[in-house]
C-alpha cells in the first residue's frame, strides 16, 4: 500500500505544519535557554564551561537520531520499493548534517576549557567527524547523481554503511580509554547527572528535535512540490 500515497494529499497536511512546529518550538526554546542559562547551576569541577553541554549534548543525539533514521528508511526503500521513503531520508539530513557539525564545533569549544585543547583524536570525537564525512557524501550523491533511481540506490548504500558507525559512537566511550566521559545518562539504570541538570537537557533536546522537524517540514514540502509539478499523482 505504501506505493500509493499521493503527494497532494501528503502536502495538504505537510504545508500547513510548519507554522505549529514554530511555534512551539520558540516557546520550548525560549524554556530551554532559560533553565540552561540561568537556572541550572554550575558544574563544580568545570563552572560555567557546562553549560555548552545544553548545545552540544543535544545536537549530537539528533544527528545520530538522524542518521539511524536515514538508514532504516534506506532499508525500507530496498525493500518496499517506495520512493517516499528516500524522500523523508532526503529531507531529513540537512538538519541531520547542521547537527552534526554543531556538535563538533561545540565540543572544540567545550573542549579547550576542559581538556586543554580545541582538538584530539579521541575514539567519540573522530566517529563523529567520520558521521559528518558520510553525511557529507550522502547529501552530495543526491547533487552529483541526476538519474533518481541511481541517486536512491547510491544515497541508500551510503546510509545503510554509515549506521555502522553509530554504535561505534554511542559506545565508543566503554569500548576505549577515552578522552570523554562514560555514559552520564543511562534509560536502564541510573543516571549519574543530577535533575537539575537533566530537566534543562531534555528541554533543549525537545527544542532541537522540533526545529529539525521544522527543517525536514520545509524540506520534503519543497520535494513534494517538485513531484507535482512534473504532474505524478502518487510517489
Amino acid at each position: 500500500m505504501f506505493k500509493y500515497f499521493k503527494p497532494n494529499k501528503i502536502f495538504a497536511i505537510t504545508s500547513r505544519a510548519p507554522k505549529y512546529v514554530l511555534f512551539l518550538f520558540i516557546i520550548v526554546l525560549t524554556i530551554g535557554l532559560t533553565e540552561a542559562l540561568i537556572l541550572s547551576p554550575e558544574d563544580y569541577k568545570q563552572s560555567d564551561a557546562v553549560r555548552i553541554m545544553y548545545v552540544h549534548v543535544p545536537a549530537a543525539w539528533i544527528s545520530l537520531g538522524i542518521f539511524s533514521s536515514l538508514a532504516l528508511l534506506s532499508v525500507g526503500s530496498f525493500v518496499f520499493k517506495n520512493k517516499n521513503f528516500s524522500l523523508i531520508a532526503k529531507s531529513l539530513a540537512p538538519s541531520g548534517f547542521i547537527f552534526n557539525v554543531i556538535a563538533l564545533v561545540t565540543g572544540s569549544i567545550w573542549g579547550k576549557p576542559t581538556w586543554g585543547t580545541w582538538w584530539a583524536w579521541d575514539a567519540r570525537i573522530t566517529s563523529m567527524l567520520i558521521l559528518a564525512l558520510f553525511y557529507g557524501m550522502y547529501l552530495l550523491a543526491w547533487r552529483i547523481y541526476q538519474d533518481k533511481e541511481q541517486a536512491i540506490k547510491i544515497t541508500s548504500m551510503i546510509a545503510i554503511l554509515g549506521a555502522i558507525n553509530v554504535p561505534i559512537i554511542k559506545f565508543s566511550v566503554d569500548w576505549w580509554n577515552t578522552l570523554h566521559q562514560p555514559q552520564s545518562i543511562n534509560i536502564l539504570s541510573n543516571n549519574s547527572i543530577h535533575a537539575s541538570m537533566l530537566i534543562p537537557l531534555g528541554i533543549m533536546t525537545a527544542a532541537f528535535a522540533l526545529f529539525s522537524l521544522l527543517i525536514f517540514l520545509m524540506k520534503y514540502n519543497t520535494e513534494l512540490i517538485k513531484v507535482k509539478n512534473k504532474g505524478l499523482d502518487r510517489l
